[in-house]
């Protein structure tokens, strides 16, 4: 079972992580001179605006990724990039505090998946999953616009059905499907035991406000959220263009919990006073993989993405490029046999599964702890507040929170963190202060 000159593959799913995958397995394929034909089967319009071109997804990118992309040779283009994120800011209890870059530098680029809410002109904004399919075409994929409606087993084949098209065989099938499709169905029942990831579902919203408004009310920051709000995790404004993005993660949010939150003194001191609450151009409730999946390649069979493994919360498109990278390195270089993806695949899905249960462990203390414990919540806004007022030379506070809420770094790495003396002893001076009501320097009362 290993790809030979002529080897056929099938990529179902033409988002970041299907996209890559085909990209990926034609660049490693290059380094062999190993000739491959990759078919995308992508039915979706990118450069539609509103929901027929949306992959329902943030839109965010972090540093870390940038990089990565760069030295891959995928450099964004200006006109994709809505809006340079270079710092962010924390609201917690009808305060806030900004805490900017370590390097005070633009490290965040703010995008958009589609092309921009419905109502918007055709073509006005660069999708970024377009970009991304884009590349892999001139990578030599196929695109087929046509959605799959069957795959199934003939002579030990994977064989995919098109609407539309004719039937093709495949000597190695990838799923990219997401968990926000109909087509996780299409791999049930191919033999293999494979089981969904657990998802739950969130919220997110694109707000018309116009270029200079959204400067004004929000600047080039992404706006956190840790409110005392049950049920809430936390939520974020997301800067770009013409628009505010508005996401939302929290334990099945409903709309009674978004209008909650959209109704906050917090978040109505972030918009303009005439903005409708009730009124976003665009929204949704995609779920969102919060449990990796099971079983999630065979034979000739493989899922990556979110559909199989993702980094939980955030950095779902740094996900799916290790997922693409890792999968095209065991099928290219090794094979396509159970065998070869549990040895060359499985442990990279096992590192970010184990990175995730830290994620939720650090999202549990930085949401839900602070947000029933008033006094560390107060305690992390003194901390950081110190920090970014250049009244310590250590950014440890700053650093962790800009990590973990951007995705910029391994859960493992910002747990580590946490346990150093250099943010230990200081946060706990700021819980003893904030729990006694000490006031902070320079300031009456607490």
């Amino acid at each position: 079972m290993e790809l030979s000159d002529g080897s056929r593959v099938g990529v179902v799913g033409g988002g970041p992580a299907g996209s890559l995958a085909g990209y990926f397995l034609l660049e490693m394929a290059g380094r062999i001179d190993l000739r491959l034909e990759v078919d995308i089967y992508e039915p979706r319009d990118f450069s539609l605006p509103g929901p027929a071109g949306c992959n329902m997804g943030g839109g965010v990118i972090s540093e870390s990724l940038v990089q990565l992309l760069a030295t891959e040779g995928i450099n964004l283009p200006p006109s994709l990039v809505q809006r340079g994120i270079d710092s962010y800011v924390l609201h917690m209890d009808r305060n806030e505090v900004q805490v900017r870059t370590p390097l005070e530098e633009m490290r965040i680029a703010a995008l958009h998946r589609g092309s921009g809410p419905k109502g918007c002109p055709a073509g006005q904004w660069e999708s970024f999953d377009g970009f991304l399919l884009d590349l892999a075409g001139e990578r030599g994929a196929n695109r087929i616009k046509s959605r799959v409606e069957e795959i199934r087993w003939e002579s030990g084949m994977p064989v995919i059905r098109a609407r539309g098209m004719p039937e093709e065989t495949y000597d190695l099938v990838v799923g990219a499907v997401g968990v926000n499709s109909r087509g996780l169905k299409l791999f049930r029942n191919l033999g293999f035991h494979f089981r969904e990831p657990r998802t739950t579902r969130t919220y997110a919203a694109e707000i018309l406000l116009g270029r200079e408004k959204v400067q004004e009310c929000l600047g080039d920051s992404i706006h956190i959220f840790l409110l005392d709000i049950p049920r809430l995790q936390f939520a974020a404004f997301i800067p770009k263009g013409e628009c505010v993005t508005v996401c939302m993660l929290g334990h099945e949010v409903d709309q009674e919990l978004v209008n909650r939150f959209m109704t906050s003194a917090e978040v109505r001191g972030c918009l303009p006073g005439e903005w409708d609450p009730g009124l976003p151009a665009c929204q949704c409730w995609p779920r969102i993989n919060i449990g990796c999946g099971r079983h999630i390649f065979s034979d000739r069979v493989v899922l990556v993405g979110d559909c199989g493994t993702s980094r939980i919360y955030k950095d779902g498109i740094g996900a799916a490029y290790r997922n693409a990278k890792a999968y095209a390195i065991a099928a290219v270089f090794h094979g396509v046999s159970r065998q070869d993806f549990r040895k060359f695949y499985c442990p990279m899905c096992r590192r970010m599964e184990l990175d995730n249960i830290i994620g939720k462990l650090l999202f549990m203390g930085a949401g839900t702890s602070c947000r029933r414990l008033g006094f560390l919540r107060r305690a992390m806004l003194r901390m950081a507040r110190k920090e970014q007022n250049s009244e310590s030379t250590s950014l440890a506070l700053s650093m962790m929170l800009w990590d973990m809420f951007t995705g910029s770094a391994p859960y493992r790495d910002v747990f580590l963190r946490s346990l150093m003396p250099g943010f230990v002893f200081p946060f706990t001076a700021e819980c003893l202060k904030a729990l006694f009501r000490i006031p902070a320097r320079g300031s009456s009362a607490e």
